[in-house]
C-alpha cells in the first residue's frame, strides 16, 4: 500500500507542478473559456488543464516502471503501454477541442477509433454476465470496450460544469475502485495490480489539480482533462474485469467477481444520470444532444440557491455515498449497508434543499409544526457535519 501512496503522491506533485506551465501555454495557444450564458464562471478561464494531468499521469507510470514490487506489471503485457498511450491519443483530442471547438460528430469519431486503437490493443472486455459468465467473441469484446470508454468519456464531460466537480467526483471513485481492486490483488501471487496503479494515479492527478481547480479556478480541464479521467476510470475497471475464467466461477463469489463491472456504473452514477437527462431533454425539445443549456445537475443546484463551493461539496457527498455503499457491500451485510444509505442518504437530501427551505421558511410558508421538524433536522445536520 505504501507504494500506491507514494505513486499518488508523485502523481499529485508533478500534476500541481507542471499544471501552472499548461496554464501559461493555454493562454499562448488562444484555449481560454470565454463567459457563455450557460456558463457559471464570470470572466475568461484558460483550458487545457488536462495536459497537466496527463504529463502527472505519465510521470507517475514512468516512475512506477521502475520499483521492482510493480516491475512484474508492465512485464507480464502491454497494457501499460497501451493505456499510457491511449491516455495521450484522447488527451490531445480534447486539446484539439479546446483550442479549435471541434465539432461534436468528429469528437466522438475521434473517441471511437481510439477506443477501439485500446481494445484492439488488448485492453477488452472478455467476459459477460449473462446470467453466467459468457466469454465473448473477440470482435464482441473490442465492440463492448469501446463502447463503455467512449460513454464514460462523455458521462464526465457533461457533469464537469463547475470548479472542482468532474475531479472530485473521479477521485472519489478512483477511490473507491483502488480499494477493491488492491483487495482483489491481495488473492493473487502477487499484489501488483495494473488497475490499482492506474486508480491511485488518477487520484493523485486529481487531487494536484484540484489545487489550481478549486473555486475561482485558475485553470479549467477543458475537455483534454475530462476526456481524460472518464478514460482512465474506464480503463482501470475493464483490467479487474478483463479476464475471468468462467470455469473457475463458484455463486458464493459471483458478486465480488462481476464488482468490477457494476462499480464504474455506480461510481460514475451521477455523471452518467446528467449525461441521460441531458440528452433526453434535448431530444424531447428536438435538439441535437449536444445542444447546450442550463439544466445540468450543478445549474439545478446553484437555482437552488448553493454557491459554487457548497453544490461541489454536495454533489461530491452523493457521489461517494453510491460509490462506497456499493463497495461496502463486498464487506458488510447488505441490510446494514441499506440502513447507513438511507441515514446518509436523508441528510444529504436535507442538506441539498437546505436553502430552498430556508427561503421557504423566510416567505412564511410553514405552519409551527413543519418549523419545529426542520430545525431538529437542521440540528442534526449541523451537528453531523461538526463531528
Amino acid at each position: 500500500m505504501r507504494i500506491y501512496l507514494f505513486i499518488a503522491v508523485v502523481a499529485a506533485c508533478a500534476t500541481y507542478l507542471l499544471t501552472p506551465l499548461i496554464r501559461h501555454l493555454a493562454i499562448q495557444l488562444g484555449a481560454v473559456g470565454q463567459v457563455r450564458k450557460r456558463d457559471v464562471h464570470t470572466i475568461p478561464t484558460p483550458r487545457m488543464g488536462g495536459v497537466g494531468m496527463l504529463c502527472g499521469f505519465a510521470v507517475a507510470i514512468l516512475f512506477a516502471s521502475r520499483i521492482p514490487f510493480l516491475q512484474p506489471v508492465f512485464h507480464a503485457n502491454k497494457q501499460a503501454w497501451v493505456v499510457l498511450i491511449g491516455a495521450i491519443l484522447i488527451c490531445l483530442l480534447g486539446v484539439a477541442d479546446d483550442v479549435w471547438d471541434l465539432d461534436w460528430m468528429l469528437k466522438l469519431a475521434g473517441q471511437l477509433l481510439i477506443s477501439v486503437f485500446v481494445a484492439w490493443g488488448g485492453l477488452q472486455i472478455i467476459t459477460l454476465p449473462l446470467g453466467t459468465l459468457v466469454t465473448a467473441s473477440p470482435t464482441l469484446s473490442i465492440a463492448i470496450t469501446a463502447l463503455l470508454i467512449v460513454v464514460s468519456i462523455n458521462a464526465v464531460n457533461f457533469v464537469d460544469g463547475l470548479d472542482g466537480l468532474a475531479a472530485g467526483i473521479v477521485a472519489i471513485g478512483g477511490i473507491a475502485f483502488g480499494i477493491y481492486s488492491y483487495k482483489l490483488a491481495q488473492n493473487s501471487p502477487s499484489y501488483a495490480s495494473l488497475a490499482t496503479l492506474i486508480d491511485i494515479a488518477m487520484v493523485g492527478i486529481c487531487c494536484g489539480f484540484l489545487l489550481h481547480n478549486w473555486h475561482p479556478a485558475k485553470l479549467f480541464m477543458g475537455d483534454s482533462g475530462s476526456m481524460l479521467l472518464g478514460y482512465l476510470i474506464t480503463c482501470g475497471s475493464i483490467i479487474v474485469t478483463g479476464r475471468i475464467d468462467p470455469a473457475s466461477m463458484h455463486s458464493s463469489v459471483y458478486l465480488p467477481a462481476f464488482m468490477p463491472i457494476l462499480l464504474p456504473i455506480l461510481v460514475l452514477f451521477l455523471p452518467v444520470l446528467d449525461m441521460i437527462m441531458a440528452i433526453t431533454r434535448r431530444l424531447a425539445k428536438g435538439q441535437s444532444p449536444t445542444h447546450p443549456d442550463r439544466m445540468h445537475l450543478h445549474h439545478r443546484m446553484l437555482r437552488i440557491g448553493h454557491d459554487v463551493q457548497h453544490a461541489v461539496l454536495i454533489l461530491w457527498g452523493w457521489a461517494a455515498l453510491i460509490a462506497f455503499s456499493s463497495l461496502m457491500l463486498l464487506f458488510f451485510r447488505p441490510l446494514y449497508v441499506l440502513i447507513v444509505f438511507l441515514l446518509a442518504g436523508a441528510l444529504l437530501t436535507v442538506a441539498t434543499l437546505l436553502p430552498y427551505l430556508k427561503r421557504r421558511w423566510e416567505e412564511g410558508d410553514f405552519d409551527e409544526q413543519d418549523k419545529q421538524t426542520i430545525r431538529a433536522v437542521a440540528q442534526h445536520v449541523r451537528s453531523h457535519r461538526h463531528h
